[in-house]
């Protein structure tokens, strides 16, 4: 499999057959690989082949398989060795389809007698499956888990920012997914434009949701405050951003006792009341306000902390104005707060770009929910093993190995340890070591 899906162009086409039709006679007994046996031939006269086209017209040719055709044919249009190359590469692309399928088939079998859906029956379910199913799968699993594991759910409330508030702290925020404005009308918010919008509360000590909707990209974030913010107990923390500005909540919270951090919009009418000593190099001003516009005081008639920072963005540093409705804190103590909001985009990033959510088996609305939640689900199952085993290295790397994996029956346990960055340090394991050679 190593030989077959990465051809380094540095291999010779007589090694490199020589090496195929090596692979095949390991287990000519097995049916399937003696199946592919002859594929591997193909692929062998295709491998000179494609010497010969490196060396006529001087260009290095790497991995021609992917997508199905080389990178390099738009440029060899109208010659006999394209039709050739296009004609075998055809062949091969079948027969490892075929080769993975049939090798792959016995352990999906096993099963549950799992059988992969059909299009048609896949394109039903997606439109008349209730998306409300996969939201309370969802909901289900990581309360199961949070019981299996306590320290799951507690999360690590000994670094940063925890280790100073010893309470529950929580990050708003939404993430824009862009989908396809030509099919999906539903989700058109401008002319040209679709994109549905998952808004989300996720806890910042064990990094794990708490709240999330899934709708449309057309509604203002504002309107979504109060939902996010339903389940937030007295004395707990909420950081959400400006677009989430909404005085008439923040006024609930202050009400039911909830502390908040949030930063203050430009055309924001306040009057200055008082003055609060102002301590490190940062910080600009700390000054108690309230609000100036009638309109706008009706809806939050109480006192407001007003902090302006200095905050380093892109190397450089630019001021910010920090908005919340604790009077005792530092100054420093609300801008690092803020500061942790950015927590919550690394977990945006691992669910739209490690999952890749970002290519939709459907266009419907509910299709969407239904791939949205399920990316959601598997980011806490890979966050629980994580958890359990003492995943030192990346979500990324975490996320590569067991997709490696999910066609054999290996003890994972077992495989994180083999990897090497299960136990110990990420740093330590990461250090290159001095090479040893016997006899120097």
């Amino acid at each position: 499999m190593i030989i077959c899906s990465a051809l380094p162009s540095i291999i010779s086409g007589a090694v490199f057959s020589g090496a195929v039709r090596f692979a095949a006679s390991i287990a000519v007994e097995d049916e399937d690989v003696a199946v592919f046996a002859g594929d591997l031939d193909r692929l062998a006269g295709l491998w000179a082949l494609v010497e010969q086209v490196e060396a006529r017209f001087r260009i290095a040719v790497w991995n021609p398989f992917a997508d199905g055709l080389p990178r390099w044919f738009y440029g060899l249009e109208g010659l006999d060795v394209e039709r050739r190359i296009r004609r075998r590469c055809g062949d091969l692309a079948a027969g490892f389809t075929r080769f993975h399928c049939r090798l792959h088939s016995g352990l999906l079998v096993t099963l549950r007698g799992a059988t992969p859906p059909s299009r048609n029956n896949l394109s039903h379910a997606n439109k008349e499956r209730d998306a409300v199913l996969a939201e309370k799968i969802f909901w289900a699993v990581l309360a199961h888990l949070q019981i299996l594991q306590p320290g799951f759910a507690r999360g690590n409330r000994g670094k940063g920012v925890a280790r100073r508030f010893k309470r529950v702290i929580h990050v708003v925020d939404s993430t824009t997914i862009q989908l396809v404005a030509s099919c999906m009308d539903w989700a058109k918010h401008r002319r040209r434009k679709a994109a549905a919008k998952c808004h989300l509360r996720l806890d910042l000590h064990s990094f794990l949701p708490r709240f999330a909707i899934i709708d449309t990209a057309r509604e203002n974030d504002a309107l979504r405050s109060r939902e996010l913010c339903a389940g937030i107990r007295s004395g707990e923390i909420v950081i959400f951003d400006k677009a989430y500005l909404d005085f008439l909540h923040l006024f609930d919270l202050d009400q039911r006792g909830v502390c908040w951090v949030t930063r203050a919009k430009e055309n924001m009418a306040y009057e200055v009341l008082g003055q609060l000593p102002v301590s490190g190099a940062k910080i600009l001003r700390d000054e108690l306000v309230v609000l100036s516009n009638p309109a706008v005081a009706k809806d939050y008639p109480g006192l407001l902390r007003r902090v302006v920072a200095l905050v380093e963005i892109d190397g450089h540093e630019q001021e910010m104005v920090f908005l919340s409705n604790n009077m005792e804190w530092s100054p420093a103590s609300i801008a690092d707060l803020y500061r942790n909001r950015w927590s919550i985009e690394a977990f945006f990033k691992q669910i739209k770009q490690t999952l890749q959510l970002d290519d939709f088996l459907g266009h419907s609305a509910n299709a969407v929910r239904w791939q949205v939640w399920t990316a959601l689900l598997v980011y806490v199952l890979l966050r629980f093993l994580a958890f359990l085993h003492g995943w030192a290295h990346s979500f990324t790397r975490l996320f590569t190995v067991v997709r490696t994996s999910l066609s054999r029956r290996w003890d994972l346990p077992h495989l994180l340890r083999c990897y090497g960055t299960a136990d110990g340090s990420f740093r330590f394991i990461a250090t290159p070591q001095q090479p040893c050679f016997a006899g120097f």
